[in-house]
């Protein structure tokens, strides 16, 4: 992160017409995710100050409008570190450093154990939202970008829970479905969903460019099916070989399933074997329409209540619990109690989950109610 002559952000904004002073946020990195996060941000009535490893594109998202200044905010209730994975725990760790007591700090990349790991704060909250574009870097920037998107958090045992319950609200006011899992239970299940899908359809394009270099109207030919599957290789290129580095345990292992899962595809084609091949094909389409919605109104959604011990890893317990279960958590509280080390833990779940996820948690001994929206 490069130093700066700090300026001092206006008590009153231009773009508002209020005495009130604005929330302050921290952005390190402006390319695609960050420079949407600024947009975001400021849309809402934040004053943005933005940082990047490139001066000039930093400059750049000023002149913008994606940042209110380029520095240093010492005085930011929040900052989000979009820098490529190699550059991110040194970006928290200095941030964590230079900010102020109340600082929450997360980063937007794709592999959540080195990073929390390195960061290793409580102040710290790991996080990644599940989006991007075709367009690459600050010019695909775009304040919508997070509406209806998946933006995973992974608190451990160490978070402190107001700086996670503060970082979840702000990311939820940018129209994002928060989801909550480990960091170790992120990287895995994002190998197979996120990470394996654009190494294959990396392979997959390259071999049809190949292929076109014999066979001029190979690539005249691609449809939407084709088109559909490769769209995500024409992303950023470079920030792969340090996701596939930092992931590869989980990497190899979603490869390896589906290498098996192509080789027994390529077994019944080569035997013209068409009951089994029918039936596979039929289980994917069951799979592919099954895949679950978001729930998007009140009452589609169960309050969990339970009263809980304020103590350290309660917080990951309980979200670990659910990510096991395949439950999202849409909404997530804790109320301390004035009384003693004591508080109470409200989950917002899907009402068809709220049993399950009940169950499970009375199993681990917490005492649950619940409730339904209305």
């Amino acid at each position: 992160m490069t130093s700066r002559p700090e300026e001092r952000p206006p008590a009153t904004p231009d773009r508002s017409s209020t005495t009130e002073r604005p929330r302050r946020a921290q952005l390190v990195g402006t390319g695609l995710i960050g420079g949407s996060i600024g947009l975001a941000l400021r849309a809402r009535g934040w004053f943005v100050t933005g940082d990047d490893l490139d001066p000039g594109r930093a400059a750049d998202a000023r002149a913008m409008g994606v940042v209110d200044r380029v520095g240093h905010d010492p005085g930011a209730e929040l900052a989000f570190v979009a820098t490529p994975l190699g550059a991110a725990v040194g970006a928290v760790v200095e941030l964590l450093a230079r900010g102020g007591p109340d600082l929450v700090v997360t980063d937007v990349c794709g592999v959540k154990a080195p990073v929390v790991a390195g960061a290793g704060h409580p102040r710290f909250v790991g996080g990644h939202p599940m989006a991007g574009s075709e367009q690459a870097g600050l010019a695909g920037a775009d304040p919508g970008l997070f509406e209806g998107a998946t933006w995973v958090l992974t608190p451990t045992g160490d978070t402190d829970l107001q700086a996670f319950s503060r970082l979840r609200d702000v990311v939820a006011s940018l129209g994002a479905d928060v989801m909550t899992l480990s960091p170790a239970d992120h990287d895995r299940l994002v190998a197979m969903v996120s990470h394996v899908p654009h190494l294959v359809a990396a392979a997959l394009m390259n071999a049809a460019s190949r292929g076109a270099k014999e066979d001029a109207a190979l690539l005249r030919l691609a449809a939407g099916g084709f088109r559909d599957m490769t769209r995500v290789a024409a992303g950023q290129p470079g920030i792969w070989p340090d996701i596939c580095a930092d992931n590869a345990g989980a990497i190899t292992a979603a490869l390896d399933v589906l290498l098996g899962d192509l080789s027994d595809m390529r077994r019944r084609v080569a035997a013209a074997d068409r009951t089994a091949l029918l039936g596979v094909l039929q289980e994917a389409s069951a799979a592919r329409r099954a895949l679950p919605a978001r729930a998007s109104r009140p009452d589609e959604l169960s309050e969990l209540r339970m009263p809980v011990p304020d103590r350290e890893g309660v917080l990951a317990e309980i979200t670990a619990v659910a990510g096991g279960l395949g439950i999202n958590i849409y909404d997530i509280e804790i109320a301390h109690s004035a009384e003693g080390p004591r508080g109470v833990l409200m989950l917002l779940v899907e009402r068809g989950e709220a049993d399950r996820l009940r169950q499970a948690v009375t199993r681990r001994g917490y005492r649950c109610s619940v409730q339904e929206l209305r």
